[in-house]
């Protein structure tokens, strides 16, 4: 029943049964058969079938609601079972939004120290894009913005807080300001990024709701692009300052000064599923979360802890701190 139900997810995943099968490594009738086969046992459709795949029908929606809560139990019951025997091995995959990309190195580096067997990929994706994956089960957890907009009911890690800050050219308009006012960032030429990046939509929702607009004259969803642009003295951006810094954008000719009137806070977190039972993976990947954002410094209140983790080997060095909450909308 897992393999089809795997089956299931890389069709809701792919949405084209040839592209759904070659992930999974089987034929295409090999898929639709077991997808079939699937319907029976339950008794309805599952699949909107014409010349080609449709979509799903409403038993289906929900049906992939379950796959995807089936499937995550099983593998984490693999890898529960095999840290057992081996201790913790295994392939842990993780999306994180661009503006958090410079902190995921201390993150991944302190992991792997611990956790020497397991192999880690970073992907950078959009927030949504990043919700999306977890909700496939592409992806263990990612690290995305937690107040911003609604991720679902997930369970979160907060690890720091972001701050907005113009980075300018240091001998430009605003040489040897403290602080700068969305007012005037308004008014300068900025490259930033993409609205469909999470980074750039908080940036334009502060502007709007100032009665502002942002004249964005160049934008990428490269973080590197506009950092190079940056470099040269003739261009501007709204960055965290923890990325600016990552980016050595600091000193040399570039200044990073604080947006004010007002000060906007943003946290960025460790995101997972929330489930009952808990992969020692992810429960690793939890533990080293909290560990870095006592060493950050800089963390949101936590919240309430209404989770319980189960079966990560302990550490002495973790005392607790900072747990992981579920959260329905945040």
């Amino acid at each position: 029943m897992i393999d089809k139900l795997e089956f299931l997810l890389a069709l809701a995943r792919e949405k084209h049964f040839g592209r759904a099968a070659a992930a999974c490594g089987v034929s295409q009738p090999t898929l639709s058969s077991s997808i079939r086969q699937l319907e029976n046992v339950l008794g309805m459709p599952l699949v909107e079938r014409g010349s080609r795949f449709i979509g799903f029908t409403p038993e289906g929606l929900r049906a992939l609601d379950w796959a995807r809560r089936i499937v995550g139990d099983a593998r984490g019951m693999r890898t529960d079972l095999l840290a057992m025997r081996k201790g913790l091995t295994g392939h842990l995959r993780l999306a994180v939004v661009p503006t958090a990309l410079p902190i995921v190195s201390r993150l991944t580096t302190a992991f792997t120290e611990r956790w020497p067997d397991v192999k880690m990929s970073v992907f950078s994706r959009n927030s949504t894009e990043a919700i999306e994956l977890l909700d496939n089960l592409e992806i263990d957890a990612c690290l995305t913005y937690l107040d911003n907009e609604p991720l679902g009911r997930v369970t979160t890690t907060e690890l720091y807080r972001e701050r907005q800050h113009l980075v300018t050219g240091a001998a430009g308009a605003f040489a040897g300001r403290a602080g700068v006012t969305w007012a005037e960032v308004a008014e300068i030429p900025l490259c930033l990024l993409t609205p469909d990046m999470q980074n750039r939509r908080i940036i334009d929702h502060h502007f709007a709701a100032l009665g502002l607009t942002a004249a964005a004259k160049l934008e990428s969803n490269s973080i590197m692009v506009l950092a190079a642009h940056v470099r040269t003295g003739r261009w501007s951006s709204v960055m965290p300052s923890i990325l600016a810094e990552a980016l050595g954008l600091v000193g040399s000719g570039i200044a990073m000064i604080p947006i004010v009137e007002p000060e906007i806070v943003h946290t960025i977190g460790l995101v997972t599923t929330a489930r009952d039972l808990r992969s020692p993976l992810v429960e690793a990947l939890e533990a080293e979360a909290r560990r870095l954002a006592v060493s950050l410094g800089d963390v949101a209140r936590p919240r309430e802890n209404v989770t319980t983790p189960r079966s990560c080997p302990p550490n002495p060095e973790d005392d607790g701190s900072n747990r992981e909450t579920i959260s329905d909308s945040i």
